[in-house]
């Protein structure tokens, strides 16, 4: 299968137009539909619906596996540029909001890295694909356990710290004088989705071992600003489970949102961050690796047996 065509494919499916793929890929619109049909012929089986432009079910199915394919063909030539290319003093490390803490602030050094904030579901890929030399994820896990990443491309992971975890609640709520607090207590509460910044919720429904459903969600943030998502599970508009620190930081009696921060007591869980990389780390990039997992060994390869 031509991984040309396949783009192109994927690219009229995302547009929904075969003339808008053209001028993005820089074809004639008669030369996209030859792919397409090019694409077609090969499988022997039709992909597209023309008017309007929608994949069939074998279409929709190609797609399952396009995404995928593609991202492994991106990251493969990403890392055959590293090692040709020539080693350079500037880093770029991509971190999710909630894995910048004190420890990775004090690790940076004073010039030469480039700091680039996404979500945890972009960061393996932006790894993978060179965009980013370092990556930085966050999650939810029980102690010492690894994260459960996406199959980008074969990258190395090592633990980079772990946490306690704490639910933050506004003052009035009922469990705001409370020591610790189980999660399954608040299986029936609202909670903020926000899956830019905010840790999974059907990670923490799994965690409650509540049975079938899910979390209960009052307010959808889509932003990426730590600041912001406290302050709206301050203020009442939902429930929001976070580092430790990070929630007593916008906690009361001292804190500057005014909520209180409650420890989780069950289940254990923690809030883990790992580091990614793709292929060997040296020169700048090996040192703030280093100075970021705090050691060189506990690695471990993602990449298939």
């Amino acid at each position: 299968m031509d991984p040309h065509l396949l783009r192109t494919f994927v690219t009229v499916v995302r547009l929904r137009s075969f003339s808008e793929a053209a001028h993005e890929l820089g074809y004639t619109q008669s030369a996209v539909s030859q792919q397409i049909a090019a694409l077609e012929g090969d499988l022997r089986t039709p992909l597209l619906t023309r008017r309007p432009v929608a994949p069939t079910r074998a279409g929709t199915r190609l797609l399952d596996h396009a995404g995928p394919l593609l991202l492994r063909l991106d990251a493969a030539r990403a890392d055959i540029a590293r090692l040709a290319a020539a080693p350079h003093g500037r880093v770029t490390l991509a971190a999710s909001p909630l894995a910048i803490g004190p420890d990775v602030l004090a690790a940076l050094p004073p010039t030469g890295v480039t700091l680039r904030v996404l979500s945890r579901e972009e960061i393996p890929a932006a790894v993978a694909t060179g965009a980013c030399d370092l990556g930085l994820v966050d999650g939810v896990a029980a102690p010492s356990d690894p994260l459960r990443l996406p199959d980008v491309a074969p990258l190395t992971v090592a633990g980079a710290g772990e946490a306690r975890l704490a639910v933050l609640l506004p003052a009035g709520h009922p469990f705001a004088r409370r020591t610790e607090v189980r999660l399954e207590d608040l299986v029936d509460a609202r909670w903020l989705d926000a899956p830019g910044v905010g840790l999974p919720l059907d990670a923490l429904w799994s965690a409650a071992r509540a049975g079938s459903g899910r979390l209960t969600t009052s307010l959808r943030y889509d932003g990426t600003d730590v600041r912001t998502l406290c302050t709206l599970a301050a203020a009442g508009h939902g429930l929001a489970l976070l580092p430790e620190r990070v929630a007593r930081e916008y906690a009361g009696a001292g804190g500057t949102g005014g909520g209180v921060a409650v420890p989780l007591a069950a289940p254990r869980l923690v809030h883990r961050t790992e580091l990614l990389s793709s292929g060997a780390l040296d020169g700048a990039a090996g040192a703030l690796a280093r100075r970021l997992t705090g050691r060189q060994d506990g690695a471990h390869d993602t990449s298939d047996a």
